[in-house]
């Protein structure tokens, strides 16, 4: 075993001896794996394309004693620290340059108790793994929109999706976790024990530990419910956000709504000659009784003539997979993300505006609207920030060509800093990106909830082990 170049938490060149490397190597179940090794190329590629680091050293854990040994060796040896759960983040903070990455993502263990709902969800499961599990009893453990993102990361950063109006975060779901802390301690988290950890697990991200096992409580849902997509022309656009906001204002709790702008994509259910025009669509899933669907999802349906009308009633599986496609593995990534209370009228100009001037074919506009169960969630009784936010707005840039970045980043740029006036301020913590700052991190949980944050940071990694993140230093 030869030695390997790396990079300590304050970007200093350094080397890991081989004898260090041979005993750390025996202390593990799992690989250990070194630039060179086809496995090593694989773990370091992540969903976001624009994301290319090479830590020095990777270890796929067979289980929580593997992670423990990483968090002292990173301890010992002064590499920074990453952790791959889904790969799925924007920000790719699943890879630390120079460091020691712990690649989770092999461990899909995914067990239900279809009697309670009770389900152990490993740490490199995706939703759709775990969706493959819960559906055939009928539940669901509320997740995302896309079923390709990781359970660990979408869950520590709070996490909404279809079902949010009905059963809240994911976080607000969750009974438990497995973690392993910054002075290599296995503990377990709940509201009865380390209360104080598990309330800042519940949004507060990656700083706090390395969790090695969810435990959540799954709810009815499917599996078969009301969901779809009707997609109009551009030139509807302002007849469509109108009616988005309508049926939005007045929806129950068990319908979710997504106002989607982007350009028509290649679809067989779209004619050849919409696609890579300009379009305005409406994305829906209600989890209620499939009479009481229909009846609330018939605006949607009698508006107008659609391009594209796919809503009905279908696998509530095959609905968390339709955004996959869009989303591919390898694409170059850029969002931006905004909170909104109200999506009044007068956002209307900027929003469909900078939409018609989109500079990419896979790029899109998302406004999701959340609300419901998530807003009767005390605004400090967990970590998830926001809890007033009615609607999520997240711009999405998405390209090929590396060398076409500079324009894509600048369109949503604009288009952000042009729908902040109507923001309240917030913003959701897992879709930050690389070049966002602290204060942006704040905004994602408020005065007190940060500040409480770095209590607890201080008292479980005072040493900021666990910075490869959307990062809460610990307070002094």
């Amino acid at each position: 075993m030869n030695e390997v170049r790396a990079l300590t938490s304050t970007g200093e060149d350094t080397t890991i001896a081989s004898d260090s490397l041979a005993a750390f190597a025996a202390r593990l179940r799992g690989p250990l794996l070194f630039p060179g090794d086809d496995r090593y190329e694989d773990s370091r590629r992540l969903w976001n394309g624009m994301i290319d680091k090479r830590p020095a050293l990777i270890q796929r854990p067979s289980g929580a004693a593997d992670v423990a040994a990483c968090v002292a060796f990173a301890r010992e040896t002064g590499l920074p620290l990453s952790v791959r759960g889904g790969g799925h983040n924007i920000a790719g903070t699943a890879i630390a340059e120079g460091g020691l990455m712990i690649d989770q993502y092999h461990r899909k263990g995914v067990h239900v108790d279809r009697e309670t709902g009770v389900t152990r969800v490993e740490p490199g499961c995706t939703w759709g793994d775990v969706d493959h599990e819960t559906q055939p009893h009928g539940l669901v453990v509320p997740g995302g929109i896309v079923s390709a993102t990781g359970v660990a990361g979408f869950t520590l950063g709070g996490g909404f999706g279809w079902v949010t109006r009905r059963y809240g975060l994911a976080s607000d779901n969750l009974l438990s976790v497995d973690i392993v802390t910054a002075d290599g301690t296995l503990l377990r988290a709940s509201a009865d024990e380390h209360p104080d950890l598990f309330w800042a697990l519940r949004g507060g991200g990656g700083n706090f530990g390395i969790v090695t096992s969810f435990e959540f409580q799954a709810r009815a849902a499917g599996p078969t419910v009301v969901a779809g997509l009707v997609l109009h022309p551009m030139d509807r656009a302002k007849d469509v956000v109108a009616l988005f906001r309508e049926v939005t204002e007045a929806a129950p709790d068990e319908l979710c709504c997504t106002l989607i702008l982007r350009r028509a994509p290649p679809l067989p259910i779209l004619p050849k000659e919409v696609h890579g025009t300009p379009v305005a669509g409406i994305a829906v899933c209600h989890i209620g009784p499939i009479a009481e669907a229909e009846k609330a999802v018939a605006p949607i349906k009698a508006f107008g003539s659609p391009l594209a009308d796919t809503i009905q009633p279908k696998p509530f599986a095959a609905h968390q997979a339709f955004l996959d496609s869009g989303q591919p593995f390898g694409r170059q990534y850029y969002w931006k993300s905004e909170y909104f209370g109200a999506l009044g009228p007068q956002a209307d100009e900027p929003l469909i505006g900078h939409a018609e001037r989109m500079t990419s074919p896979f790029s899109s506009v998302l406004v999701m609207h959340i609300g419901g169960a998530a807003n009767r969630v005390g605004a400090t009784d967990t970590a998830a920030g926001n809890r007033d936010a009615e609607y999520v707005f997240n711009v999405q840039g998405a390209w090929d060509d590396p060398a076409e970045s500079p324009s894509h980043v600048a369109w949503v740029r604009d288009y952000w800093r042009a729908m902040q006036p109507f923001s309240t301020g917030g913003t959701y913590v897992n879709f930050l990106t690389r070049d966002d700052d602290e204060e942006r991190v704040r905004a994602a949980y408020g005065p007190a909830i940060y500040d409480r944050l770095a209590e607890v940071k201080s008292r479980y990694d005072p040493g900021n082990l666990f910075r490869s993140n959307q990062n809460i230093r610990p307070r002094p």
